[in-house]
């Protein structure tokens, strides 16, 4: 009877976690289509149409000829206008307002699926004691992320025709934690213990991987700030910088430190390297891997992640050379959120894979399991 019962309490526990693990991963979804979302607004330079921060009444879009052509005016009083749109049509600028009104849509309903299911999952017991603080920390995350969207944009209201590069790469990053840390809580609700491989040692392999992990991370940071400047719209050759290995131009500004940020030459140079880099590292750590005894599942993420450097490489540079189609550029940015996905998919394996056999260290890291 006890044996009896404590089955069926685990097969529960287990249907649960894995009802809120796909929850969260619908959540991770919805994250990468706003990334995509926001990449296009930014593309069609539809970021600055909406001047107002209202989270509650902003979720109506403009219901009259008269609110149209207030939400017009206000966007005619910045310079964006008066010194890129001038002379813009009301159609012209419903074009772009409906872009960063569904891009701010999107946030709200990524809010809505986030907390109602929380609230039902809680209701009903359905979440562990341990994971609840997990899911407060990432709910208010989100909120701090819509306020830095708003601190972003308004940044391009008074003295510049476009947001702060700086506050571009800030938004970016942070939405990049979220989708991360709610990616790595649902990959250890659905797969909590990933075939384990016959190689016992793994720290090395895995250290490299969080290594891989942060160096795909400055690369994102990189192109946000190629983002900022507008830096793809330059030096579209590939490998050299029309003619040159490094731009003549690199270190123009003083002091030197701010080429990293301001300088465009420098920065497209940077996102090159950091991005070949990343690249040159995901194939070296797929050769480590293979002289491994590694579980079918972790060679197969292995494999994952080298044919997702190889499209998102091809991406980059196919972006780069046709000048930045905003198709392609949204699919450049969605590839590198991907990229970063497999790698932690990859990691989510060695961490498990790490122990071995020791079926009590599992035991004790992942919920009880049947030994061997």
């Amino acid at each position: 009877m006890n044996a009896s019962l404590s089955v069926s309490t685990q097969t529960a526990s287990s249907d649960s976690d894995r009802n809120v693990g796909v929850w969260l991963l619908v959540c991770c979804a919805m994250i990468l289509a706003m990334a995509v979302i926001g990449a296009i607004t930014r593309l069609t330079e539809s970021g600055l149409s909406i001047m107002e921060w209202a989270p509650v009444m902003g979720a109506l879009p403009p219901l009259s000829d008269a609110e149209w052509q207030r939400v017009f005016g206000l966007y005619r009083q910045i310079p964006e206008y008066q010194q890129v749109n001038a002379g813009m049509s009301l159609e012209e600028f419903k074009t772009i307002f409906w872009w960063e009104f569904i891009h701010r849509l999107w946030g709200r309903l990524i809010g809505v699926v986030f907390a109602v299911p929380f609230f039902w999952f809680l209701l009903r017991g359905q979440l562990k004691r341990s994971l609840i603080p997990h899911l407060v920390v990432m709910f208010l995350l989100g909120g701090l992320q819509g306020g830095l969207g708003w601190y972003m944009v308004a940044s391009g209201f008074a003295d510049r025709t476009d947001v702060s590069q700086y506050r571009l790469t800030a938004h970016l990053l942070l939405a990049i934690a979220i989708y991360a840390y709610i990616l790595w809580v649902a990959f250890g609700l659905l797969l909590p213990r990933p075939p384990a491989s016959p190689a016992v040692n793994l720290a090395g392999l895995r250290r490299s991987v969080i290594g891989l992990i942060c160096l795909i991370t400055v690369t994102i940071a990189s192109g946000g700030f190629v983002a900022g400047l507008n830096a793809g719209l330059i030096y579209n050759t590939f490998p050299l910088m029309d003619g040159d290995w490094i731009p003549d131009d690199y270190a123009a500004i003083s002091p030197f430190l701010l080429n990293f940020f301001e300088n465009i030459a420098a920065v497209q140079f940077n996102h090159r390297v950091l991005a070949v880099a990343s690249a040159c590292a995901v194939l070296l750590l797929w050769f480590w891997s293979r002289r491994m005894a590694l579980s079918d599942a972790a060679q197969g993420a292995f494999s994952l992640l080298l044919a997702g450097v190889a499209v998102q490489v091809a991406l980059g540079i196919s972006t780069l050379i046709l000048v930045v189609p905003i198709w392609l550029g949204a699919l450049h940015q969605a590839g590198a959120i991907l990229l970063l996905s497999l790698a932690f998919w990859v990691l989510h394996h060695l961490r498990s894979a790490e122990h071995g056999q020791d079926d009590s260290t599992v035991q004790r890291s992942y919920g009880t399991v049947k030994c061997q």
